[in-house]
């Protein structure tokens, strides 16, 4: 199979090293480094999920009572006798 593929540099720069220790082609070296791969990401299991749980905390009861009212709000927060 023929394709054109983009390469990390990274990867790139392996391969180049690869090609050059082994005085093979690009061909080769890409093909036994793609089925090394292959064969290690086969054998490998998938990750398990952890599964979480929230304990609910009782936080008490709400000290405002309603927040339509601002004016008893700033009253309650800041006292009847601030300015």
């Amino acid at each position: 199979m023929r394709t054109t593929l983009t390469l990390d540099d990274d990867v790139a720069i392996g391969l180049q090293k690869l090609i050059a220790e082994r005085k093979e082609p690009l061909r080769s070296v890409v093909n036994v480094a793609l089925r090394a791969g292959l064969a290690t990401l086969a054998e490998r299991k998938p990750l398990q999920q952890t599964q979480y749980a929230t304990v609910p905390v009782r936080l008490g009861q709400l000290r405002l009572p309603n927040l339509d009212n601002i004016a008893e709000i700033l009253a309650l927060a800041e006292g009847e006798d601030h300015p």
